[in-house]
């Protein structure tokens, strides 16, 4: 038998976590690693370099719910924070687990001094989870670092605890991404439960933008394709892959080798929560990494179930500070700025009262 692996940076020792376990017989199984044109056959129990590194190669045996699948030997990081939703949480595992069969994967799951139940629980449902107690809830992007400190994988991916899985999304997402020319930060496709879209491909705000979408009957006069491509977000139904300027945190996947790029080699920490993903896709595409969206796959997000319904308006006012402050980032104190800073306070501002008097 010979099972026939694409060759990506991996750690294959990682290989339980996909389902395959190790054996102490001897397996009639060959292992060809395939990286483009070149073909690499060595037996298993062998290692050897590759131009991706050494790839070690145990003594295989397949399960058969993965037999005659195609296999992805990719160590993938899983960062999840969690704060006071323990069932949400549980049920975004278990949704990972439920469908990813064709990957090598690790967990680390962050419990931001949640006071719900102890976070021990998470053990006794999931033993095989990495946990980090933090002792402090000091927020969104924090917890991510310390999740991302303990990570060993290649890919790194940041996944909200309020999403779940259909489907096996983590593969087909890794294989859009190792398709991309050079690193980007991807994201795929988010839907409401509802199967609603959630407009997680973004362009950062402009003057021209805003002004844009006031006259937004005219907008609907131009092609659906070439409308989307210049205003993405609501005009975007999500229906295309299409680079974009960022994506959201909610499912934000990244080569960990890029982290070593950042200032102090880890996410931005100045934004408590709201607002840390369009800066981290910022800070990213600086560096000469854009960020992608792929529609080939669908995750969950129930969206702000770590907050209460009565405090969302007012994490409006908090989004549109957090949205100026990004604007200073990419433009300084300007003209441009303080034209962007009057335009949208106003416009936000009164979609906010429109709300308040309709609740």
């Amino acid at each position: 038998m010979e099972l026939r692996l694409k060759l990506l940076p991996l750690h294959v020792q990682k290989v339980k976590q996909a389902g395959i376990r190790r054996t102490r017989k001897k397996a009639n199984i060959n292992i060809r690693l395939v990286t483009g044109k070149k073909f690499l056959k060595k037996s298993v129990g062998r290692h050897t370099r590759s131009p991706v590194g050494i790839l070690y190669i145990c003594n295989i045996a397949l399960p058969p719910s993965v037999q005659g699948e195609r296999l992805i030997l990719m160590l993938l990081s899983i960062i999840i924070v969690n704060y006071n939703t323990f069932q949400i949480t549980c049920n975004c595992i278990a949704s990972i687990r439920k469908y990813t069969r064709q990957l090598a994967y690790e967990i680390i799951l962050v419990d931001n001094a949640s006071t719900e139940c102890p976070p021990g629980a998470f053990l006794a449902m999931f033993p095989d989870i990495k946990l980090i107690c933090n002792p402090l809830n000091n927020g969104f992007a924090k917890g991510n670092n310390l999740g991302l400190s303990a990570a060993t994988g290649d890919i790194v991916l940041l996944l909200n605890s309020d999403t779940y899985l259909t489907e096996d999304s983590l593969s087909r997402s890794i294989s859009v991404l190792n398709g991309l020319a050079g690193s980007h930060i991807l994201s795929c496709r988010l839907n409401y439960e509802n199967g609603v879209y959630q407009k997680n491909a973004r362009k950062f705000r402009s003057v021209r933008n805003e002004l844009l979408d006031l006259c937004r009957p005219l907008l609907y006069l131009l092609p659906y394709r070439k409308r989307a491509q210049l205003m993405l977000n609501q005009y975007f139904k999500g229906d295309f892959d299409t680079e974009c300027d960022w994506v959201s945190g909610a499912f934000m996947m990244f080569y960990r080798r890029d982290l070593e790029k950042l200032p102090g080699q880890k996410l931005d920490e100045r934004f408590f929560m709201y607002g840390e993903d369009q800066l981290w896709c910022y800070q990213f595409q600086q560096l000469g990494i854009p960020s992608y969206f792929t529609a080939a796959t669908a995750v969950v997000h129930i969206a702000n179930a770590s907050t209460d319904t009565r405090k969302r308006l007012q994490l409006e006012k908090t989004m549109l500070r957090h949205e100026l402050r990004i604007m200073s980032a990419r433009k300084g104190k300007s003209v441009y700025y303080y034209l962007f800073a009057i335009l949208y306070t106003l416009k936000t501002k009164g979609i906010y009262a429109v709300k308040l008097l309709t609740r």
